[in-house]
């Protein structure tokens, strides 16, 4: 194997334990809503009311055509200009455009053919030629003074055209970014040969078939059993349906596997990776240093760490009710606390004397309880991990708290002494959220071992809080993390048995080999697909015959790593006819990874086809400008002549 193949054949194996696009298992054809998409209009032949009162909703306006009805910008000859980005928007006839400067050339006019939201932001769409869906870099913030901002500058800070981040760049495509949460029935074609997108929808839009599945069949027979009902699903099913898009996540198939996509009903955790505080060696920056969310549009998360999860199981429909029946905002079907006391109704009984105020504001559940802590950037959002005010944590480990919202004017210190003396038992109630903040915060990170071993343990603490302790507890102390990790590959969840396969792989544990083997035959498709990559990386004997019932059996056929890595070992072998066959069938399915087209194009160059490989490395630049290795490897054949 040449040199120049080793590192990125490292990078891609580091990747595949990194990586979130996992498996599925085959669809249960017993289920409902197999079907074909219906469409919302058809829908509403039988269910006109709903339909009416769905339209008046903001889910019908997820994604919506550039018109005067739907448009909320500024569009009258209005200007920014920030340190990333400068624009001008203007209407041309009943055309909406807004001029700006690509990554190459002077500023100039995008037409906007599609918005995305309204309520509190609205971004604005443009179709490139080639049918990319690019998100122009000025959005509306509506719910602040009416004005145009760069939310995109906000976000990540200064945005030049080599942050993937810019807006002609592909992590700004919507096609794959965001039209999967934005519109109902998404189906997404990449043409490898002309370079060409096509993308097609039932409806902009989250509307019927989004939460109740494709609705062909039960159009025609009328049949209950040919739909799905969340609010009739088991809790971790009806938690999926609006988690799908309520909380960051990655697939388990690639996003323009249409077959393979998750469709209301199925189990979560077969079809997606939630987004986390650990992400291979990436560290999110979206968390407090106690594992709660800091961002918006991280629901689902916060929920999976509530109590109210954990052990009343509330889901979100507990709260809100359907985008079609008759609610106050942001779809809450009882407002203030009523939700809570249908749970909680001797403590609400008591409001005085649990909250220790006096007004009836801050006597409120959500005061306390849901405090609007999170920010997406330009506004602020409730807290949904739904637990204790504790200022111990401010204190510790700089977490914000529900009473320093409120009272400004107080140190956290002065609101710790008050919770003292109103509770006597807040040492408990505060122990658990100061026990995941001695583990998970960086700062501490030296001293976290007997913590994050505690958290791990802990079979009553949410697996996705467990499965961060196990990944950094292999990252921070690799020698002794196996003996507290392996018992979690015996766990009742998926998610934490994949990741704690992949914690052992960060802590180098081969003496594990034995324990992981043991999951190639897991329930889980996932966690037999990471068994699978993890003994591969270990050199198992075990792992490359594993990856092979993966990428040919008819179940599991459409998983993008085991192609990658059976590609990778095919060409350390010098079959590079098998290396070319399984690095293009992962291409086939993700044709968006950059590092899979540069391995692609180092084979191509070992089999004499300099043309093929220079096609390969500049594929890969459309979808990472700034990839060093194409760039090295184009730079070398512009010094060879070829």
């Amino acid at each position: 194997m040449p040199p120049c193949l080793r590192p990125l054949a490292a990078v891609l194996l580091l990747l595949a334990l990194a990586a979130c696009h996992h498996e599925s298992q085959r669809r249960n054809a017993s289920l409902p809503g197999r079907d074909a998409y219906a469409g919302s209009k058809r829908c509403a032949d039988c269910h006109d009311k709903k339909h009416e009162r769905w339209r008046a909703d903001w889910h019908s306006r997820a994604l919506s055509p550039a018109t005067a009805e739907y448009v909320v910008g500024h569009f009258d000859d209005s200007h920014y200009r920030g340190v990333s980005s400068e624009a001008w928007m203007r209407t041309s006839g009943r055309t909406f455009v807004m001029k700006t400067a690509p990554a190459d050339g002077a500023p100039r006019d995008y037409e906007v053919q599609w918005v995305i939201g309204g309520k509190r932001m609205q971004d604005a769409l443009t179709v490139m030629p080639d049918g990319r869906w690019q998100v122009l870099p000025v959005y509306f913030h509506v719910t602040g003074n009416g004005e145009w901002v760069d939310y995109n500058e906000k976000k990540q800070g200064i945005v030049t055209p080599a942050h993937p981040f810019f807006w002609t760049n592909f992590r700004r495509t919507a096609n794959r970014e965001c039209l999967n949460c934005h519109t109902t029935g998404l189906d997404v074609h990449y043409d490898r040969a002309t370079h060409e997108w096509k993308t097609s929808f039932a409806d902009a839009g989250v509307a019927c078939e989004s939460c109740h599945g494709p609705g062909a069949r039960h159009a025609e027979t009328q049949k209950a059993s040919d739909i799905v009902r969340p609010d009739e699903l088991d809790p971790e099913r009806s938690l999926a349906v609006c988690g799908e898009c309520h909380g960051p996540r990655e697939p388990v198939y690639p996003i323009l596997d249409a077959s393979h996509r998750y469709r209301p009903g199925d189990a979560y955790d077969e079809h997606f990776q939630a987004f986390a505080i650990v992400d291979g060696l990436d560290r999110s920056g979206e968390f407090f240093a106690d594992g709660r969310p800091s961002s918006s549009s991280f629901e689902f998360q916060g929920l999976l760490e509530s109590q109210c999860w954990l052990r009343g199981k509330a889901t979100c429909v507990t709260c809100h009710t359907a985008p079609h029946e008759l609610h106050a905002a942001n779809e809450i079907e009882r407002t203030g606390d009523a939700t809570c006391t249908q749970c909680h109704r001797d403590i609400a009984s008591q409001a005085a004397a649990h909250s220790h105020h006096k007004t009836a504001a801050a006597q409120s559940c959500l005061a306390c309880h849901m405090p609007p802590l999170l920010t997406g950037v330009l506004d602020q959002f409730p807290d949904h991990t739904l637990d204790v005010p504790n200022p111990r944590t401010t204190i510790e480990h700089a977490v914000p708290n529900a009473c320093n919202r409120c009272h400004k004017d107080q140190t956290p210190q002065a609101m710790q002494q008050a919770m003292t003396r109103w509770w006597s038992d807040i040492g408990d109630r505060e122990s658990r959220r100061v026990r995941l903040a001695n583990a998970i915060d960086e700062k501490t990170a030296s001293s976290s071992h007997d913590a994050l071993v505690a958290v791990l343990s802990d079979s009553k603490e949410a697996p996705i809080l467990r499965s961060t302790a196990a990944m950094l507890l292999a990252q921070r102390f690799p020698d002794t993390a196996a003996s507290a990790i392996l018992p979690a590959l015996n766990d009742d969840s998926a998610l934490l048995r994949s990741r704690a396969i992949d914690a052992l792989a960060y802590a180098k544990a081969t003496s594990a080999a034995d324990a992981i083997a043991q999951r190639l035959n897991d329930p889980s498709v996932k966690v037999r697909e990471r068994a699978a990559v993890v003994l591969s990386t270990f050199g198992d004997p075990r792992g490359e015959p594993a990856l092979e019932r993966l990428a040919s059996d008819a179940q599991t056929s459409h998983l993008v790593w085991p192609h990658l890595l059976l590609g990778i070992h095919a060409g350390q072998r010098g079959n590079l006819d098998r290396a070319e066959a399984e690095m293009n069938r992962a291409l086939d399915l993700a044709p968006y990874l950059p590092d899979a087209l540069v391995f692609l194009g180092d084979v191509e160059m070992r089999k004499s086809n300099p043309i093929a490989a220079r096609a390969d490395f500049e594929e890969a630049l459309k979808f990472a400008p700034q990839h060093h290795g194409a760039e090295a490897r184009l730079q070398a054949l512009a010094q060879m002549g070829k």
